[in-house]
């Protein structure tokens, strides 16, 4: 499939695309008319970092997960490096939710 089709089913921009295959997540072939050329695995690559980035994961911790897909694993989250990633982002979750509760209850306090 060309760029626009694989943007289109995956729910992204063609620009994304490109920048995707710029920082090596993505890797299109090329056609004798050097358009791009994807097939259902890109799909599958771009909807798992499109996932990621929307529950606020950075473009670089996709990396893991695209790889472990790559070595044909059947999710991205079963390879060490994604689980060492999905445990570093926990653990930073879990850190903004207490400073959140303290200032939750300093606003409660403030208010009472």
């Amino acid at each position: 499939m060309r760029i626009g089709e694989l943007a289109e089913q995956a729910g992204t921009s063609a620009r994304a695309l490109r920048y995707y295959e710029q920082q090596g997540l993505l890797s299109a072939r090329r056609s004798s008319n050097g358009y791009r050329d994807y097939d259902e695995e890109d799909l599958r690559l771009v909807r798992e970092i499109r996932a990621l980035l929307e529950i606020g994961f950075n473009l670089e911790d996709t990396r893991p997960f695209v790889e472990c897909i790559r070595e044909g694993h059947s999710s991205g989250a079963e390879c060490p490096a994604s689980v060492e990633v999905l445990t570093r982002r926990l653990a930073e979750i879990d850190d903004y939710i207490v400073r959140l509760r303290r200032i939750r209850a300093t606003i409660v306090k403030e208010l009472g």
